[in-house]
C-alpha cells in the first residue's frame, strides 16, 4: 500500500506530542524518517510516497513514545560534526561539550601535545581532538569498563590512536607526567537538582556519570585539581565541564589548589559552564 511521508510524518508527530514539544517531536520523527526511511524534509515537499514501511522504523517509534532516547535507539549520536557511537554505557555527547573541545582545539595547536581526558565515557573528546589534533597523544581514563569498550570502539570507527584505561579519579593516581592539557566532564548534577531533569535522562542515561552528593559538589573537581597538578608540566592547561551554580566555588577551587589564569567562561547559552586555569612555570 502507497504511503504519503506528510501523512505518515503528520501521524508519528502526534503520537510523540504527549511527550515532546511541537519542534522536538518534528525533529525527531524527521531525523527517525531519515534514519530508517531514507526521507529528507524535501521529500515531505513533495509529499513523495513509499511502497512500504520497514518494521525498524515502526519499533523505533515505539521506543521514542516510551521516552527511551533516540541516540540510544540508533546507536550513534553526533558531536562536534561528526557521528559517535552511544549506548546506556555512556551519556549522550552535549553541545556544551563541543563548546570546551573547540576552546582547546582553537588556543592549543603546538605540535606535539600530550592530551588527557578524565571521565572519557563515549570517547567523544579525545576522539575528536586525535582528529583535530593531528600530532597529538591523547590519552582518556573513565571508570566504567562498559563505557571503554564504546570509546575504545569510536577510536577504531574514527581511524584515531588513544590509549585508553581504566581509573577511578576520586581514588588513583594518574599514570602520566608531563601532559600538557586535561580535559574533564566529571559528574556534577547534585541529587537535589533530579526534579529539574527530564525522565529521558533519568531513566535511561548512566547515573554514575551524571551524579554528585549534595553535600559535596565539587568532589570530583577537588580530585582532578590535586592530580591534574601532579601530572601537568609546568605552564600546563585544565579545562573542566561545570555546574553552572558552582562556578565560583570551582573557580575559588582551582585557584586553592595552586592554578593561575582561572577563568570562568560562558556557554552560548548565557551559563556559567567551563573553567580553565593554567599550572604555574
Amino acid at each position: 500500500m502507497a504511503i504519503p511521508v506528510r501523512q505518515l510524518f503528520l501521524t508519528d508527530r502526534e503520537r510523540l506530542s504527549p511527550t515532546y514539544s511541537k519542534e522536538e517531536s518534528e525533529n525527531l520523527v524527521l531525523w527517525l524518517m531519515e534514519h530508517y526511511l531514507g526521507v529528507a524534509k524535501k521529500d515531505l515537499l513533495l509529499n513523495k510516497v513509499l511502497s512500504e514501511i520497514p518494521v525498524t522504523y515502526h519499533a523505533a517509534m515505539d521506543q521514542l513514545i516510551a521516552g527511551r532516547p533516540i541516540q540510544y535507539i540508533l546507536g550513534e549520536a553526533p558531536f562536534y560534526g561528526r557521528n559517535f557511537l552511544v549506548n546506556e554505557a555512556v551519556l549522550i555527547p552535549r553541545r556544551e561539550t563541543e563548546e570546551l573541545v573547540y576552546g582547546v582545539i582553537q588556543g592549543h595547536r603546538a605540535p606535539d601535545l600530550r592530551v588527557l581526558d578524565i571521565g572519557t565515557g563515549s570517547g567523544c573528546i579525545p576522539v575528536t581532538l586525535a582528529l583535530d589534533l593531528p600530532n597529538a597523544e591523547l590519552y582518556a581514563v573513565d571508570i566504567s569498563e562498559d563505557a571503554l569498550d564504546v570509546a575504545r570502539r569510536n577510536a577504531q570507527l574514527h581511524g584515531v590512536k588513544v590509549v585508553f584505561q581504566r581509573l577511578n579519579i576520586l581514588k588513583e593516581a594518574l599514570p602520566w607526567k608531563d601532559l600538557d592539557i586535561i580535559l574533564s566532564n566529571p559528574p556534577y548534577v547534585t541529587e537535589r537538582e533530579k526534579d529539574q531533569m527530564s525522565g529521558h535522562v533519568l531513566q535511561h542515561e548512566p547515573h554514575l556519570a551524571l551524579f554528585v552528593p549534595d553535600q559535596d559538589p565539587l568532589r570530583f573537581y577537588r580530585e582532578i585539581a590535586e592530580k591534574a597538578w601532579k601530572a601537568l608540566k609546568p605552564g600546563g592547561m585544565l579545562f573542566v565541564e561545570i555546574n553552572e551554580a558552582f562556578g565560583s566555588e570551582t573557580v575559588n577551587l582551582m585557584r586553592e589548589s595552586g592554578f593561575t589564569h582561572v577563568s570562568l567562561k560562558m556557554d552560548m547559552q548565557g551559563k556559567d559552564r567551563m573553567v580553565q586555569a593554567q599550572k604555574g612555570l
